[in-house]
């Protein structure tokens, strides 16, 4: 599966803000908060309407780790569905499982939640699921598999778990979790303007 490779702390140069959940990353942009390159000190021109809309387009794709291919197919599954395009966008990238395994607090970051699910670590309903990108529905129940929980890594994250947003819940105790609702744009805290990557697919 192909995944991003290169610099985190340039793709937040980039943007102007932490879109990679690193702590790390924040303090770089405070020491560094000029754009990457030779010349990123310098003052950058005002992109055009087009550059914004494919800037926020590749800020989503970063955000959620996925290539353009699939997050072209996610685009025109959430156009396919009843609603407001850009939020079905959202809600699909949301309830990814691997985006979930990390919103439960599973993982310190989507990349890891990612390894823990194509490593087969995680179960949906008690079956074990290897694909980053299944869209967990509604009352599933998510959990690790028991030998899984001794890893290191996870034992950590689970001495820190805390669920952030609204429409997931884990029980530290049994240590499983669920999707109790579809989240609305409110309830999601990413920083992406869906209406332009809407108006950049819709040229």
């Amino acid at each position: 599966m192909a995944r991003f490779t290169g610099s985190r702390s340039k793709i937040c140069r980039r943007f102007g803000e932490v879109i990679f959940a690193n702590a790390g990353l924040g303090k770089i942009l405070d020491r560094r908060p000029n754009r990457p390159g030779q010349h990123g000190g310098k003052r950058v021109r005002k992109l055009s309407e087009y550059g914004e809309q494919l800037k926020e387009k590749q800020k989503a794709r970063y955000i959620y780790g996925m290539m353009e291919k699939q997050f072209r197919l996610f685009f025109e599954r959430a156009k396919a569905m009843q609603g407001i395009t850009g939020e079905n966008l959202l809600r699909l990238c949301e309830t990814r499982l691997d985006n979930v395994v990390f919103r439960m607090g599973l993982a310190p970051t989507r990349a890891a939640a990612r390894q823990l699910v194509t490593h087969r670590h995680v179960t949906v309903d008690g079956k074990v699921c290897g694909i980053p990108s299944y869209i967990v529905r509604v009352g599933e129940t998510i959990s690790l598999r028991e030998k899984s929980l001794k890893l290191v890594a996870v034992e950590q994250c689970l001495a820190h778990s805390k669920v952030t947003v609204s429409w997931l819940t884990f029980d530290s105790t049994t240590k499983q979790g669920s999707l109790t609702s579809l989240p609305t744009r409110e309830e999601i805290p990413e920083n992406i303007d869906v209406q332009a990557i809407v108006e950049l697919y819709s040229r």
